[in-house]
């Protein structure tokens, strides 16, 4: 049985008001988008959590986030207005139109992004069947420059909470190069960075500077590491979110 909004976000204890302490005193960017009320009140009921997680509140009252310049981009609820700027939480993991008691992203959840094609996913039920490291309820990183799944050892909150109080800028050691800002800012949240030689040759890793980068949609980013993890490790990482209709920023 699908427990209907409201009853998902009557709760005591809101998780909101702290979500917006932390933003409000982030070490970094933030530009919090407008969402769009009903494309929350389906997404929640298809996630089944409440408002007093960070999961919820995100859904519920953000159209998504961007943060440090844009680096990393964390699935909401967008308005129509913003759509074209950064796919909502529900398409980016192809929720069902109406909310499906029986339906749950069996490789777990795609919260987020990052400029470089990174995939940070919350962890389901069983991560072991879906070939996933961590445990139910972790969040897991696919790095750009290695193209394995790397555990976390948080939840969503604690992990928002570092992204939104500096720890992006150890976690990126070796993966930003000199004026990054500049670049990533100038982005919408539906394309992101390609960078050649690829983030996982010898050649990046020796001097990430000398790399060109290019813009492409986040679609374009994500399957050509899907493709390359596949080739070189003969490994299928699995889905890393959908953007089947998302005009990415059109030029």
């Amino acid at each position: 049985m699908v427990r209907l909004f409201e009853n998902l976000a009557s709760t005591r204890r809101p998780a909101w008001p702290e979500l917006q302490s932390l933003v409000s005193g982030a070490s970094v960017t933030v530009e919090v988008l407008a969402p769009d009320a009903a494309t929350a009140r389906r997404t929640l009921e298809q996630l089944q959590v409440t408002t007093s997680s960070y999961l919820g509140a995100v859904v519920v009252h953000t159209g998504g986030l961007l943060i440090d310049h844009g680096w990393l981009r964390v699935y909401g609820s967008p308005s129509s207005g913003d759509a074209d700027r950064l796919i909502g939480l529900a398409a980016v993991n192809g929720f069902p139109a109406s909310p499906e008691p029986s339906w749950f992203p069996g490789h777990g959840l795609v919260v987020a992004h990052d400029v470089l094609g990174g995939t940070f996913v919350l962890n389901g039920h069983d991560p072991e069947a879906a070939g996933r490291p961590g445990k139910p309820g972790e969040m897991i990183y696919l790095a750009p420059d290695t193209l394995q799944w790397e555990p976390l050892d948080v939840g969503h909150a604690a992990w928002l909470a570092w992204a939104l109080g500096g720890g992006l800028e150890d976690f990126t050691e070796g993966l930003r190069w000199h004026g990054w800002e500049a670049e990533t800012r100038e982005l919408g949240g539906g394309r992101g960075l390609n960078v050649f030689p690829p983030l996982w040759s010898r050649q990046a890793h020796e001097d990430l500077d000398a790399t060109s980068r290019r813009d492409v949609p986040m679609a374009e980013l994500v399957e050509m590491a899907r493709s390359a993890a596949a080739q070189i490790d003969g490994v299928d990482v699995g889905p890393l979110g959908s953007f089947e209709g998302h005009t990415a920023d059109p030029r």
